[in-house]
């Protein structure tokens, strides 16, 4: 019995070669997408944008911009505005969820690219987003050429120095602080303890604030019985204390931890000694003290009376710093700290910062207005 065989009506076949060239188009349509997104791909670019890009007709001026995190989030936002395309090239990135809406309205106002990048190095996604609504303002480099400026002072920053006439670092500076308002008055509360802490005339403690893992601070350390202070401290002390020994050398701490009622106490003793202004000049407020962080140490010597004038105040201006601890009070800083040189007063910050700040001679205010504020 002879097999027959399947003949197809001629439309059908038709059909079916149309659809089989489809198939194949797309097939060959399919490759050159792939091949033309695996371009921008290796550039860096998302799936998404790389569409967009090729959908646009943007591939070539893409290609010749190359790698850009924030074409590649611009091609991605709904804010996507094409006759931004060059400034979008040409401003240096940020991570800020809003950047394309804040860099449009940006361009809206009048900003240069340039002022765009400084603008948004400045501030973060609020910070950019509120200034973005404020009428253009004319003279930018005034201040944010200050790499840690803050753009939500921007306001400030004008005031103080139109106030006081200071330059726009020391302004900067100042702001950043918080020291164009008032001491003891216009102030931080601080309510978590770290070794990066600052504490001062415009940044407090509650009356009730404990540092972490408070431990007495036994013989031959203290100069006699019941001081404490932060375990931290008191273990970087040893070390220190060991190591100018080695040397022949004698530190001993004569101050440490207070809290807020013993301050209350010392500023009443020296209040009845010299009088109400020299208290307020000299002497912390309770609840300003460095020394309720127990971070802090007055430290004297077991071979001079005068610590100032020792052999140990010169080797700690030299090595304190290896030990994770600053002078925090020097004399040059009077004017940035807010109080009198203090020799024997140390402060605990770790070996990182205390650092930094030995090898930049600066203040812990200074340090803090540029990485922490």
């Amino acid at each position: 019995m002879k097999k027959r065989r399947l003949k197809l009506k001629k439309p059908v076949l038709i059909f079916l070669k149309t659809l089989m060239a489809i198939f194949v188009v797309g097939l060959i349509l399919l490759g050159i997408y792939s091949y033309q997104v695996h371009d921008l791909r290796k550039l860096g670019y998302s799936k998404i944008s790389s569409r967009n890009i090729l959908f646009g007709g943007k591939k070539e001026y893409v290609l010749k911009v190359g790698s850009s995190k924030l074409l590649n989030v611009a091609f991605e936002s709904p804010f996507y505005d094409e006759k931004n395309l060059d400034s979008y090239a040409k401003i240096e990135y940020q991570k800020q969820e809003n950047i394309i809406k804040n860099i449009n309205d940006l361009i809206e106002k009048g900003y240069s690219n340039n002022d765009i990048s400084i603008i948004l190095a400045h501030g973060n996604d609020d910070d950019v987003s509120n200034f973005a609504k404020r009428d253009k303002v004319k003279y930018l480099e005034e201040f944010y050429s200050i790499s840690y400026a803050k753009l939500k002072y921007y306001d400030r920053y004008v005031e103080y120095s139109r106030q006081t006439g200071e330059d726009e670092e020391t302004t900067v500076l100042f702001v950043n602080l918080g020291m164009d308002g008032e001491e003891y008055v216009d102030y931080n509360v601080i309510e978590d303890f770290s070794i990066d802490m600052l504490v001062n005339k415009y940044n407090r403690v509650s009356q009730d604030f404990l540092p972490t893992d408070l431990v007495e601070i036994k013989s031959p350390y203290a100069s006699d019985l019941g001081k404490e202070a932060s375990r931290i401290a008191v273990l970087a002390f040893k070390e220190m204390y060991d190591a100018a020994s080695k040397e022949g050398l004698g530190l001993v701490i004569n101050s440490a931890y207070r809290s807020y009622d013993d301050q209350v106490e010392l500023c009443e003793a020296y209040r009845l000694l010299y009088g109400d202004s020299y208290v307020e000049k000299y002497v912390a407020s309770p609840g300003f003290s460095e020394h309720q962080t127990g971070l802090a140490f007055d430290i004297g010597s077991t071979t001079s009376n005068i610590f100032a004038e020792s052999l140990e105040y010169k080797w700690m201006l030299d090595n304190a710093y290896k030990y994770g601890f600053i002078l925090r009070f020097p004399k040059s800083g009077q004017s940035i700290t807010g109080f009198r040189s203090e020799p024997w007063h140390y402060r605990y910050v770790g070996k990182e910062i205390a650092t930094y700040i030995y090898e930049h001679n600066i203040t812990l205010e200074e340090y803090y207005a540029e990485f922490l504020a």
